[in-house]
């Protein structure tokens, strides 16, 4: 489990391919100290285990269906990548619950200077703009962020000087393509209300189920 708060930007030096999978090789400038062997570290919002490492680097092999999944087979030597550890147990939870699960991958298509801030809109895969509401939280290449606005097929976020600087968001264009993690919070609640239904079994009545039966 992760916050969402980037402890370091990494360098991806290494992408090894073998078969439908690869090994990547990142360096961690020092930012994240000392590595430990299985640990966790989501690199651009995966969550990766560390196979090997040393001085400032570290290695995670990536399977087929990460791969597929994310934007880390696309990344080439010499990206940058955001890093974060694993969350311990009393420690801050200064952003918000980020699982380190991948939902899909979104595109970039706007980015424009907003006041002091950048304005970035990423279109995500349909069907996680049900899950995307404004004031809520999403997790973007691994950051915790604010949703802005929500219109019909894609989201806006506002990033303050202090959030671009330090992540790799500072890099990315138009038509680059992200990370998306939404919030495991509105994931839990929709399938809890979807086995409530009466017609699954359950006795709770929602609005979709009032809807389908003609009482809205």
């Amino acid at each position: 489990m992760f916050t969402g708060l980037i402890e370091g930007l990494g360098i991806l030096r290494d992408l090894r391919r073998g078969g439908d999978s690869c090994c990547l090789t990142l360096d961690a400038g020092g930012s994240l100290g000392d590595f430990v062997l299985g640990e966790s570290i989501a690199v651009n919002g995966v969550c990766l285990t560390v196979t090997s490492f040393g001085k400032n680097f570290f290695q995670a092999d990536v399977s087929p269906s990460t791969l597929e999944s994310t934007t880390l087979g696309r990344l080439a030597p010499g990206s940058a990548v955001n890093l974060e550890r694993a969350l311990r147990l009393g420690d801050r939870l200064g952003g918000h619950l980020v699982t380190g699960h991948v939902d899909g991958v979104g595109v970039i298509i706007e980015r424009r200077r907003s006041g002091n801030a950048e304005l970035f809109s990423i279109r995500p895969p349909a069907p996680l703009m049900r899950y995307l509401v404004a004031k809520g939280s999403v997790a973007v290449d691994g950051i915790s962020l604010t949703v802005n606005s929500v219109a019909a097929y894609s989201f806006s976020l506002t990033i303050i000087p202090h959030s671009l600087g330090r992540t790799n968001l500072q890099f990315l264009k138009v038509g680059d393509q992200v990370n998306l993690e939404t919030d495991i919070l509105g994931k839990y609640v929709e399938r809890l209300l979807a086995s409530a239904r009466p017609d699954a079994g359950g006795g709770a009545v929602d609005l979709e189920f009032l809807a389908k039966n003609g009482y809205l």
